[in-house]
């Protein structure tokens, strides 16, 4: 009796098992057929500006401010995202001889120029936290002493232009609609509401939350160490492009990182230091950009989706080099934590495109000028100016 039992509880299981395999196989199926589908070109060179973007904008810089000061450090306010930084450095960014004519634009305009710049190296998160965690890195690049008229007017950028990245091909929202629901729930601290936002399926964006789970990616073994992503469009002359910046170590001298002690909370700043700073190892990349090919699925105002390698290969613009340095010392970090990097301080030939970019141009804005002005006495305070191709300036731990 109990043999037959055991006997029909392992067929019934056995057909549960099956049952619930091949649903899933059908749904990955469909799913696979429905994305096919929908994400198939061609696809628009313009932007497509939706007629609530700016009352939107509005509402997440609210939000932008409530969640900086509820991460306020003691007196200090911090960044909206990537708040806690591994390292600023100095880095030479030089335009690559062999530059192809129709890449020729902006700051890559004359071959075998080398700009001048600051880099951040940073965590993603809004609030500090030990580098183990997982979390996105980010990494900007503010090159010095560009000439030309910029997009943003402010004098204190007029000789700059940004580049701003982290390490993911794909953000992990659509559009400013989508950004204000999710921001908005994250301020509120419902993080499960920034993707199932309601008990409507038709709301959820369970693709969304899986982009943003491989954002959250263990750390790499060090900032130097990884890819990084500019996500969201930009212009290049007439061309519509994305950029990263990847790791070349075949540009520097041999190299191998000691091994890091990762339960430490800020490793990643000290695999930093031990490279720049102990071993006196330089650290290099290069900077790459990718074509939009409107006969495919490469959407401007759709940063989720991330243009295929295959039909558009990146290709390098310049190459980066970070030299040994000394650059953990308080002066220095405070600098750092004072800088404001924004896409829009940029070039015409430079100029963001899509949604996600002219949210950036408010946000970034409004929660810079909102930081500084909390900040000033302590920025007051703060030593460092930038490196210019007039006067280097040292800066020892």
């Amino acid at each position: 009796m109990l043999k037959r039992f055991w006997l029909w509880l392992g067929r019934l299981l056995g057909k549960l098992l099956f049952t619930v395999v091949l649903v899933g196989l059908v749904g990955w199926g469909l799913g696979e057929a429905y994305y096919a589908w929908k994400f198939s070109g061609p696809v628009s060179t313009q932007e497509q500006i939706a007629p609530d973007e700016k009352a939107l904008t509005r509402l997440i810089i609210e939000d932008a401010v409530r969640i900086v000061e509820q991460h306020r450090d003691n007196t200090r306010v911090l960044r909206d995202a990537h708040a806690k930084a591994h390292g600023c450095v100095k880095a030479e960014v030089q335009v690559l001889d062999t530059l192809d004519e129709s890449l020729r634009q902006g700051v890559f305009s004359e071959p075998g120029h080398t700009w001048q710049a600051w880099m951040r190296l940073s965590n993603g998160n809004a609030y500090p936290q030990f580098d183990r965690a997982r979390d996105a890195r980010g990494m900007a690049i503010k090159l010095l002493d560009v000439p030309g008229k910029k997009l943003m007017k402010s004098p204190v950028h007029a000789g700059e232009q940004d580049f701003v990245m982290f390490n993911h091909p794909a953000f992990f929202v659509r559009d400013v609609a989508e950004y204000r629901t999710n921001f908005a729930a994250q301020a509120d601290g419902k993080k499960v509401q920034a993707f199932f936002p309601s008990w409507d399926p038709r709301t959820w964006e369970a693709r969304h939350l899986i982009i943003a789970l491989k954002t959250l990616a263990p750390a790499p073994e060090s900032p130097v160490a990884t890819t990084y992503n500019s996500i969201a469009p930009f212009k290049l002359g007439e061309l519509n492009i994305k950029y990263r910046v990847v790791p070349a170590p075949q540009n520097c001298p041999p190299y191998e990182l000691p091994e890091q002690n990762t339960d430490l909370p800020n490793f990643l700043r000290n695999a930093l230091y031990q490279q720049l700073s102990l071993d006196r190892a330089p650290a290099c990349f290069e900077l790459q950009v990718q074509k939009q090919n409107a006969q495919y699925y490469m959407p401007i105002e759709d940063p989720t989706v991330e243009w295929s390698e295959k039909i558009s290969p990146f290709e390098s613009v310049a190459r980066i080099t970070v030299q040994p340095q000394d650059f953990d010392s308080r002066e220095q970090n405070l600098f750092c934590d004072n800088l404001s990097f924004n896409p829009w301080h940029a070039l015409p030939e430079h100029r963001p495109i899509g949604g996600i970019n002219r949210l950036r141009k408010s946000v970034y804005e409004a929660v810079s000028a909102y930081r500084h002005q909390r900040n000033a006495p302590a920025l007051a305070n703060a030593a460092p100016q930038p490196v210019t191709q007039e006067t280097e300036v040292e800066l020892s731990q």
